[in-house]
């Protein structure tokens, strides 16, 4: 088994983090602050927590003020990378709302070797406009991993991170930030520029619908934008944004030979397999299956999963496909009836039951 992600924080990493500090801020007690990370609450808390935790107890014992404490800090930091060094942006998020300026300048370090997308969305909260005006600035920035925050903290439904309701609600000023981005050379902040409209089209799918006539085919980066930015809308079947794709209703394609294991063992994989046959050329297809779980209230909800997305030259194609069912922390998998259907271009054309045993 994979080891846990909050347990990246280790004793090794703790005493290294506490002898860096000291070196800046001679009077840190270095023992006090170890002893006081791996308390009798540590090994209940998961990673997030244990962010949360180093942050506030760096507070109790940087006696020093805010300011200060920040430029200890963002020295620090240089020898810290990746998510796990984001308990310095952490910080500022919990100690810094009162402090604009100075914090500002802080996350703006410490994103270059870790991220502040997460830390940033307090600062949004309550000051929504000062912040999207930083953004902006962080948007024309030199350095990618600012202009790649200036997106990712604005998203509307960041994973993992605190909603911004006004921004789901009407997304205009998130809008104004793709604006500056959405020609960035940088894959790095393409993709943020993507996911950022993925998750406004989750509200407001007319929206990215014309922002899609507007810039679909105009670069490559661009059209590489608005494929990755439409993959909900793609996989709820919207009818405009399949054909802007060329995902067009393919009427003399049909499902021929849909074969479908009838029972299938928890842990273990159902297969199927299908032909796609057609009178002439397939053509350009998006194609996809869906499985309708059944839940533990004995409904079913579906989940969809991507086959290709491909120009098929021939008039016939067999596809042999398989679907694990080993529980996941993510989905846990109940006995019963279950269904697979094939979708074609956003249609569901053929549906079949089986069970998990």
């Amino acid at each position: 088994m994979a080891e846990q992600l909050k347990n990246v924080y280790t004793k090794n990493y703790i005493k290294n983090l506490s002898d860096k500090i000291q070196k800046q801020y001679e009077d840190f007690d270095s023992l006090g602050f170890e002893n006081a990370i791996f308390d009798k609450s540590w090994s209940s808390l998961e990673l997030k927590q244990r962010m949360r935790h180093i942050a506030t107890t760096l507070n109790k014992f940087l006696l020093v003020s805010y300011k200060k404490q920040l430029e200890i800090l963002k020295i620090v930091s240089k020898d810290f990378s990746g998510f796990e060094a984001m308990f310095f942006q952490d910080f500022v998020e919990v100690f810094g709302l009162d402090d604009f300026e100075n914090s500002m300048v802080a996350l703006e370090v410490f994103t270059i070797d870790s991220s502040s997308e997460f830390a940033i969305r307090e600062f949004i909260l309550r000051y929504e406009d000062k912040t999207m005006a930083q953004m902006k600035l962080w948007a024309k920035a030199d350095n990618e991993h600012l202009r790649r925050l200036a997106s990712e903290g604005c998203r509307p439904r960041l994973p993992w991170a605190v909603a911004l309701p006004s921004f789901k609600q009407n997304p205009i000023k998130v809008l104004e930030i793709i604006e500056l981005l959405k020609n960035d050379k940088s894959k790095y902040v393409q993709k943020s520029v993507a996911n950022n409209l993925n998750d406004i089209s989750k509200d407001n799918p007319d929206i990215l619908v014309k922002f899609l006539l507007e810039n679909y085919g105009k670069t490559k980066e661009l059209n590489w934008i608005c494929k990755h930015a439409s993959r909900t809308l793609l996989k709820q079947g919207e009818k405009r944004v399949l054909k802007l794709f060329g995902y067009e209703e393919l009427s003399s394609v049909e499902v021929k030979n849909f074969s479908v294991d009838k029972e299938v063992e928890l842990q273990e994989e159902l297969n199927f397999s299908f032909e796609l046959v057609s009178f002439e050329e397939i053509g350009n297809v998006r194609l996809e299956y869906i499985i309708y779980y059944k839940k533990a209230n004995n409904r079913h909800n579906k989940k969809i999963f991507m086959i290709t997305q491909n120009r098929i030259k021939t008039k016939n194609k067999t596809f042999v496909k398989k679907q694990s069912f080993k529980d996941m922390t993510t989905r846990k998998h109940y006995k019963g009836e279950h269904f697979i259907s094939i979708v074609i271009n956003g249609k569901e054309v053929i549906k079949k039951e089986f069970f998990l045993i």
